[in-house]
């Protein structure tokens, strides 16, 4: 494959399945993502909600929609995002990561993580899409010298998308909408502000050490959601223009900040 311009690089704060289905400030966000940039031959997409001991890809012609959620309307579960897949891409993303640390799965598909975001953005679901494991043993700077591998893609016209949330504590944000209180508290403000800042100086060591402060730990439980911030920062370059949208915070502490790397 070959393209004509470099493709820019895509993470989005994906945030409640809900997003799916309504038409809200997070979903039109999501919209107009696409908007000026050129069509990809191929997306390549890093999801938090695919998060397993081990670095695979999809390798299914026609990969299933995962609805990898409970406890919403039943809109919800009947939505087939029907993308095709592309072999020959996750075979040479695999070669590019190492034929020896990541493989080739047909028992996964796209979950809610890539499909509630591209359906907005691909409506007609006519972009190859494969599908990037995080492997939950690897430490965030071994993340971000895998994900490094794979900025060349963006030369033979692959988006790179991260689907994860910057902050990512949902036990914060549901005591936060039982309660009413949707405030910001300060660490997810200053946390969000932090990314904010490391991204636009493209450094990649900040971005991998901040999930270990104090405020990291409060805005990842878990660090899956961080994750897939790693690899597109990594894919980007510092020649890289950085782009901010959506930069707010829906129930109170779950930044649905958008970054585009161009």
């Amino acid at each position: 494959m070959s393209s004509p311009e470099k493709m820019p690089v895509v993470f989005v704060g994906h945030g409640s399945p809900m997003n799916v289905i309504e038409d809200n400030r997070w979903s039109r966000g999501f919209a107009t993502l696409s908007d000026g940039l050129p069509r990809p031959r191929a997306i390549l997409a890093v999801s938090a909600h695919w998060f397993v001991p081990g670095t695979f890809l999809t390798a299914n012609a026609r990969p299933r929609t995962i609805h990898d959620f409970g406890g919403f309307p039943q809109e919800l579960y009947e939505i087939e995002y029907r993308a095709p897949g592309q072999v020959d891409l996750a075979a040479r993303v695999r070669g590019m990561l190492g034929e020896e640390r990541a493989g080739l799965r047909e028992d996964w598909g796209l979950d809610h993580g890539t499909w509630s975001v591209l359906r907005w953005m691909y409506p007609e679901a006519d972009v190859p899409v494969v599908q990037l494991s995080l492997d939950r043993r690897l430490e965030p700077r071994a993340h971000l010298a895998l994900a490094r591998s794979l900025a060349p893609l963006r030369e033979d016209g692959v988006l790179i998308l991260g689907s994860g949330n910057i902050t990512h504590n949902l036990g914060d944000a549901f005591s936060r909408m039982r309660s009413g209180d949707h405030a910001t508290p300060a660490w997810a403000s200053g946390f969000d502000r932090d990314v904010a800042a490391a991204v636009e100086a493209h450094d990649g060591d900040a971005l991998a050490a901040l999930p270990s402060t104090e405020a990291g730990r409060r805005a990842h439980p878990s660090i899956d959601h961080y994750l897939p911030l790693l690899y597109a920062a990594a894919a980007a370059d510092s020649s890289d223009a950085v782009r901010f949208t959506s930069g707010a915070f829906d129930l109170g502490s779950l930044s649905m900040r958008n970054v585009i790397w161009s």
